[in-house]
């Protein structure tokens, strides 16, 4: 995986999609309410059951020191009907996840438990699950993801969106276009912002505008690989390599900088009708700038504090050379005019695109699941009639 990362920063493909005509397509702000409404979920087939007797059960099996089924957990989150309810259906959630049967925390359930958060003003318990995904199994798929980015997004709230965006670079789950379309756009408004980011926070954006970026061949592709290997690269200067890779996807190689620049020297040379968007350069001359400051000022007191070893030091020797040669190619691209003022936003134009294959899989989703859940409902009937008639035999025999 990492070699893979490794191969597409240097060695981009060399297919992409050629420079859309944007006025084409109609303009729009974010997912539709096709996409959004929960009317074609709350339709489907369900089990209505009382929670405080789902709530009774589940503890009386807990109590004695036996699992609780994927089921039981699934109809408690299916019946939640007010904002109570979700705080009561998070604990049985922590439960479920320390007990044997943690592995079997159902698609659907996870699926629900975002839209009953969602439904009930619940988003920030959402996020916490999310964010605090292996107390509570929840590992949501890419539709998920989207909806409550998306809700996010239309509040305003791109700090909560970048939030989400994370945990979709820390599970790797960029493989949709509307996944990567939503997700550039949160972290290209966040960043608008200007905000003070500590440098675990310049790590994750920089590692989701990589990853998300890899999966675009097209200029606003590159523009985000640009902006997000020169963060990784600042993460690195002034942490050392080891905290770039911890906990991260991504390669432990170190010369994030390097890989930023010969982003640019791609474009340059390789690669006709793809540009690279002014922000995006801007915003690697900000923080190559802010580097500078810092090797200037930087003394060996700072360094052995931060235990920067000697690779890490070598790396930050390679300072004017990376600046020098991000100079020479951005000339080189203006003469090229290959330097273009389209932001990450504007892909928000292809959503319409994405959005109709996405609904059609998520139909076959919810129909996968019923399938499934209605197996299980079966089995779990025939358990239960096997347990009697083992029940009825034993006091015969008595």
């Amino acid at each position: 995986m990492a070699t893979s990362i490794m191969q597409r920063c240097l060695f981009p493909g060399r297919r992409f999609i050629q420079c859309i005509d944007y006025k084409s397509v109609a303009r729009r702000c974010l997912l539709s309410s096709a996409y959004t409404n929960a009317t074609i979920w709350e339709q489907r087939q369900k089990e209505p059951h009382s929670l405080g007797q789902l709530a009774a059960l589940m503890d009386r099996t807990y109590e004695r020191k036996l699992p609780v089924s994927s089921l039981a957990i699934g109809r408690f989150i299916d019946n939640i009907s007010s904002r109570d309810e979700v705080d009561q259906a998070e604990y049985y959630l922590y439960k479920f996840r320390h007990s044997p049967n943690c592995w079997f925390l159902r698609d659907w359930t996870v699926h629900s438990w975002i839209r009953q958060c969602l439904k009930y003003g619940a988003r920030d318990k959402a996020l916490y699950t999310l964010k605090n995904k292996v107390q509570f199994g929840i590992f949501p798929d890419d539709f998920t993801f989207n909806i409550l980015i998306d809700s996010f997004i239309k509040d305003k709230d791109f700090k909560g969106a970048c939030s989400v965006v994370e945990e979709v670079m820390l599970q790797e789950s960029f493989e949709q276009i509307s996944t990567q379309i939503l997700s550039l756009h949160a972290l290209s408004k966040y960043l608008a912002t200007q905000p003070e980011l500590s440098w675990q926070e310049e790590g994750s954006i920089g590692a989701s505008l990589l990853l998300a970026g890899l999966k675009q061949e097209n200029s606003i592709g590159f523009s985000a690989r640009l902006m997000g290997l020169a963060l990784i690269g600042k993460v690195e200067f002034s942490r050392g390599i080891h905290a770039v890779f911890h906990e991260m996807p991504l390669i432990w190689s170190s010369g994030y900088l390097r890989r930023a620049v010969a982003v640019l020297q791609a474009v340059s040379s390789d690669f006709t009708g793809v540009q690279i968007s002014e922000d995006a350069l801007n915003f690697m001359e900000k923080i190559l700038q802010d580097l500078s400051a810092i090797s200037d000022g930087a003394n060996t007191q700072n360094d052995s504090e931060m235990h920067l070893d000697e690779e890490d030091q070598l790396e930050r020797l390679k300072l004017p050379q990376y600046i020098s040669s991000f100079r020479e190619l951005k000339e080189r691209l203006q003469t090229q005019d290959k330097i273009v003022s389209r932001s990450l936003e504007s892909l928000l134009e292809l959503l319409p695109i994405s959005e109709e294959s996405d609904l059609s899989a998520y139909r076959q989703r919810m129909q996968d699941w019923g399938d499934e859940q209605q197996k299980l409902i079966q089995r779990e009937a025939e358990s239960r009639e096997k347990s009697k008639r083992d029940a009825h035999t034993l006091r015969a025999a008595q």
